[in-house]
């Protein structure tokens, strides 16, 4: 089972990520720079930016506008619609759980 205090500031579970340890190293590890930011124009992930970077939060369940329009926003775009909203409540429920809520 994957340690939810390992997990990035978003909540995402890296564990289940394909790319992990092939082309990203983890949000953490990177610095909010996971494989999908080197595309053009993306300089890394808006999540960890605010959260880590401008916040100085562990993760998005310790903000007080949490769950924001960034949080809100940010998603593969590789998954569907229902796939999306899936992943997003469980994020959601991950961070609220790391909160202690």
């Amino acid at each position: 089972m994957f340690d939810v205090n390992a997990a990035p500031p978003c909540g995402y579970i890296c564990g289940g990520c394909s790319h992990l340890k092939k082309d990203c190293t983890g949000c953490r590890q990177t610095g909010g720079k996971p494989f999908w930011s080197s595309a053009p124009g993306e300089s890394g992930c808006p999540v960890y930016h605010c959260c880590t970077n401008e916040k100085c939060l562990e993760h998005c369940g310790l903000c007080s506008q949490f769950p924001c329009e960034i949080f809100l926003k940010l998603r593969d775009p590789s998954m569907s619609d229902q796939e999306f909203q899936k992943s997003l409540s469980e994020r959601k429920a991950i961070l609220q759980k790391r909160a202690g809520k």
